[in-house]
């Protein structure tokens, strides 16, 4: 856990509990895998939690409970933001119900907090919400509960609007985060969303965002009043930017990629954006030169 965090949402981490199993193409450059697999492999929050490959450590499936960290939100005097189980997925199915539970009881009763939960299993997090044999209950939604679903694409929105427009529909607070964002996603039908965040990758081995795919979701989320947050550009960024020096590429609307001033590499269309590589620092945060903060205006 982290009290401080540099993810531009939200003002600290909270792991109880860690380890995953991939799940679906946003997950082939994540942060905590690698994590869990260089710097914090003898953890004993993060041993034996992943496998090495070819193309570096990857989740093995196992999790883990951090009893000890259980209370850590109560501890915490100043009220914040807390991104719940950073390192791990609340309702990845290898997570046990019980444990689940927990993580609730500690989010209600610290109420002065705002947790934010983020999961691509939404369907699994409308299921437990829904279940009548656990734990945590309550007459009504905890207010000081953020539920989200990380979308990349298309294929990953639809699949996951379902349960998320139920779980809004149930009065909880909802949210997408649309990073990394890998291709272009049609909104329609996500007009229930309290939050929106959207970005690009960063790291090494970074895939390349296209702009006008966070230009629409911002687009989206102004006439439906939902606040946005563009939280970054990740490695790539628009080749318009000035004292770039680096490789540049281009991207096409489908999210293909191609080299710069190579044939089909050039910008023949403007539905082709040219992106060079910086790096996170350097790209920035700034959609069209504009910094999008927007948050939910919802108290704990």
């Amino acid at each position: 856990m982290a009290d401080g965090t540099t993810i531009e949402w939200t003002d600290a981490t909270w792991n109880p509990i860690t380890g995953c199993q991939v799940k679906s193409p946003g997950c082939k450059f994540c942060y905590a895998m690698k994590l869990a697999g260089t710097r914090l492999k003898h953890h004993p929050s993060r041993e034996g939690l992943t496998v090495d490959t070819k193309n570096g450590p990857v989740w093995n499936g196992r999790v883990r409970l951090n009893r000890e960290w259980l209370g850590q939100p109560r501890k915490w005097t100043k009220p914040r933001m807390i991104f719940v189980c950073a390192h791990s997925d609340l309702f990845y199915e290898e997570v046990p119900d019980e444990w689940i539970d927990w993580v609730f009881v500690a989010m209600a009763l610290s109420p002065k907090h705002i947790f934010q939960v983020l999961t691509k299993r939404p369907d699994r997090m409308l299921r437990y919400l829904n279940a009548s044999n656990r734990l945590y209950q309550a007459h009504e939604p905890l207010k000081n509960v953020w539920l989200g679903t990380s979308v990349e694409d298309q294929p990953r929105a639809n699949e996951r609007r379902a349960p998320m427009a139920a779980l809004a529909e149930l009065g909880w607070t909802t949210w997408a985060s649309y990073e990394p964002a890998l291709g272009q996603v049609d909104w329609t039908g996500w007009e229930f969303l309290r939050w929106m965040v959207s970005g690009g990758e960063s790291g090494q081995g970074a895939r390349p965002t296209h702009p006008d795919w966070h230009r629409a979701t911002r687009d989206f989320c102004a006439p439906h009043d939902i606040p946005y947050l563009f939280k970054q550009w990740g490695e790539w960024a628009p080749a318009g930017m000035s004292g770039w020096q680096r490789e540049t590429i281009t991207v096409l609307p489908d999210g293909r990629v191609r080299e710069w001033g190579r044939g089909e590499g050039r910008l023949v269309h403007p539905a082709m954006a040219a992106m060079r590589r910086l790096g996170k620092k350097a790209a920035g945060r700034a959609l069209d030169g504009v910094i999008h903060d927007g948050f939910p205006q919802v108290a704990a």
